[in-house]
C-alpha cells in the first residue's frame, strides 16, 4: 500500500526506475531546465494556436520543482513526501496517462494537474507559507492551484482527469 512507503522508499523506486542515480537537486534542476526549454520550444512553434493552454504548460516546470522542493522540507510530514515523492516520480518517469513520447509537451498536462492535486491534499496539513517559500512561479501559489484545478477537466478530460484523482486518493 502507497501509505506505509517512506519518503526514501520513493526516492529509491524513482531512481532505480529512471536508471539514473538519485534525484539531487543538480538532477531536478536539469529536468526543470529541460522541460522548460521544450515546453517553450513547442509554445513558439504552435504560435498561438493553442492559447491558454500554453499558460498552463509553462507551469509544469515550476510545479515539479515546487514538489521536488517540498520533498526535501522537514516541516512537510513523512505522509505528505509519500504524495509529493510520487508526483515527483509521476514527472520524472515515462509511464503515465499522458506520455510525453507521443503527445510532446501537451503530455504534461496530465503530470501538472496530477502534482497540483497532490499539492492541494496536502495543503490539510501543511502551513501554506511553506508552499509560498518553495513555489517560485509568477502568480500566488494559491491561485495556481485553484487555476489548475477549475481547468483541469478541460485540459485532460473527464476520463483522465478520473484516474488522477483516484491515484490522489490512495
Amino acid at each position: 500500500m502507497e501509505e506505509t512507503r517512506t519518503a526514501d522508499d520513493i526516492e529509491r523506486s524513482v531512481e532505480e526506475e529512471a536508471g539514473r542515480g538519485p534525484v539531487t537537486e543538480e538532477r531536478a534542476k536539469r529536468f526543470y531546465d529541460r522541460v522548460r526549454s521544450s515546453i517553450q520550444d513547442f509554445i513558439n512553434k504552435q504560435g498561438g494556436v493553442i492559447g491558454k493552454t500554453a499558460e498552463f504548460l509553462l507551469l509544469v516546470p515550476d510545479v515539479f520543482i515546487l514538489l521536488w522542493r517540498l520533498t526535501t522540507d522537514r516541516r512537510v510530514s513523512g505522509k505528505n513526501k509519500v504524495l509529493l515523492g510520487s508526483a515527483v516520480a509521476y514527472f520524472i518517469l515515462p509511464f503515465d496517462l499522458m506520455p510525453e513520447a507521443l503527445l510532446g509537451p501537451l503530455g504534461y498536462m496530465d503530470d501538472l494537474i496530477f502534482g497540483v492535486y497532490v499539492l492541494n491534499k496536502m495543503l490539510t496539513n501543511t502551513d501554506v507559507a511553506v508552499l509560498r517559500e518553495h513555489w517560485s512561479g509568477r502568480q500566488d501559489v494559491l491561485d495556481m492551484i485553484q487555476s489548475v484545478l477549475n481547468a483541469a477537466d478541460s485540459l485532460v478530460g473527464d476520463k483522465i482527469l478520473g484516474k488522477l484523482k483516484k491515484m490522489v486518493k490512495k
